[in-house]
């Protein structure tokens, strides 16, 4: 095709924290990028609304205000609570990412990216359901064929950044099915009325969720409780697919369950409610490769990009749509080809060597804390000793400086090194 024979230099597919930031950046850049997103803005998206300082530096490298001011919650680090401890953890000193996390919900998050990438030179269209790819003759993608609201119409471009989410369903469309060898979780969320929590200055992680009935018994998975400025809390719980219990739990009611046996004075009751429980898959560890082929990158949870150790996804999403962009502009410089065929498979290149073997650790982690007792030792004899929990925290959030950094970060920057990448 020649330029004239296109709608757009990129067509992204999806217009969640990956794909705006892959259009930002693209757009930023010079690129002609149409940014396609099936529903409307404001929207509501079930996540834990908490974001790590991993996340943060994304948004700021998208140029995203992050002051209180501007309605974002900032957070000093994590607390922890089980075995019968309840720790604080503050983020680490790093210079790669700044020392705070913030909180907020998704209901304008989505939205506030994507006018970002607007205002860099993105076309957004809303209501525009893409329901597959165009191929050439050589089975490459070249466009999207796309539902609007003035009906069916066929899109073209030279490239297409697929970030449609865990659904999957551009790369489905290609015979890209995800890999069952990979780590997956369910979470479900649900917010809540909660004057006592509702600014509460540290993320909530609870790693032993209890019952509210007699015995007070142990349920599975892990929960958390994060506050976010406006009197309301997001309170969820996540289950691994490593645990018995991830196929044959009502999570709704484990949910409810479990929260019937905080204090009181939290306001954790149905009356305080705002909303229903929802829930949400979490596909991890690269759970759908390969992440370029034929004309098309997959970005965020489209790749399964969650990482397996704390569910996290935003952060790899728009990480992921920052270095699609990165490479996508470097191809476009090209003619295409072989040469430009060259500069876009160092996306997944790329991928590998930032995660792949952390991703790989990170699948082991997952089934060994699937098995409660294993978990309930690790926290037993864990959480009492601080030094450590800062180690687990540093592993867990993926916050290290790649280059020099404390002995932590050594140890865990040569675990991912040398574990073979997923």
């Amino acid at each position: 095709m020649t330029p004239t024979d296109v709608d757009a230099d990129v067509i992204v597919v999806g217009a969640g924290p990956g794909g705006s930031a892959a259009a930002y950046h693209l757009a930023k850049h010079g690129a002609k990028v149409l940014l396609l997103e099936k529903t409307e803005f404001p929207r509501e998206k079930v996540c834990g609304d908490g974001l790590t300082p991993r996340a943060v530096k994304q948004l700021i490298d998208m140029g995203v205000d992050v002051s209180p001011e501007a309605g974002w919650l900032h957070n000093k680090g994590l607390r922890v609570i089980g075995g019968g401890v309840r720790l604080e953890l503050d983020w680490p000193d790093l210079a790669s990412f700044p020392d705070f996390g913030l909180v907020r919900t998704r209901m304008d998050f989505d939205d506030m990216l994507a006018q970002r990438a607007v205002a860099a030179g993105a076309d957004l269209r809303t209501g525009h359901n893409v329901t597959g790819p165009v191929l050439d003759t050589d089975g490459r993608v070249v466009g999207v064929e796309v539902r609007t609201p003035d009906g069916d119409r066929t899109l073209r471009s030279h490239l297409v950044v697929a970030a449609d989410g865990v659904s999957g369903r551009f790369a489905l469309a290609l015979g890209m099915a995800k890999r069952e060898d990979r780590p997956m979780g369910v979470a479900v969320r649900r917010y809540y009325h909660s004057p006592v929590k509702a600014n509460d200055d540290y993320l909530e992680s609870w790693l032993e969720l209890r019952s509210r009935e007699a015995g007070a018994a142990q349920l599975p998975g892990y929960g958390w409780i994060f506050g976010l400025g406006d009197g309301r809390v997001n309170v969820g719980l996540g289950v691994l697919n490593s645990s018995k219990a991830y196929q044959a739990t009502n999570y709704r009611t484990m949910l409810t369950d479990w929260i019937g046996s905080t204090p009181e004075e939290w306001g954790l009751t149905e009356a305080n409610a705002d909303g229903k429980i929802l829930g949400a898959a979490l596909p991890m560890g690269f759970n759908r490769t390969p992440h370029y082929t034929r004309g098309m990158m997959l970005v965020g949870d489209s790749g399964g990009m969650v990482n397996p150790f704390n569910g996290e996804g935003i952060a790899y999403a728009m990480e992921s749509g920052q270095l699609a962009a990165e490479v996508l502009i470097q191809a476009l410089a090209r003619p295409a080809g072989p040469a430009r065929e060259l500069a876009l498979q160092a996306y997944a290149t790329e991928l590998k060597r930032r995660f792949g073997g952390y991703y790989r650790v990170g699948g082991i982690f997952v089934k060994l804390i699937g098995n409660p007792q294993i978990m309930k030792v690790a926290t037993k004899h864990g959480m009492p000793h601080p030094t450590l929990m800062r180690f687990v925290l540093k592993l867990l959030a993926n916050l290290t400086d790649p280059r020099g950094g404390d002995s932590m970060d050594r140890i865990i920057n040569a675990m991912s090194r040398v574990a073979p990448a997923v």
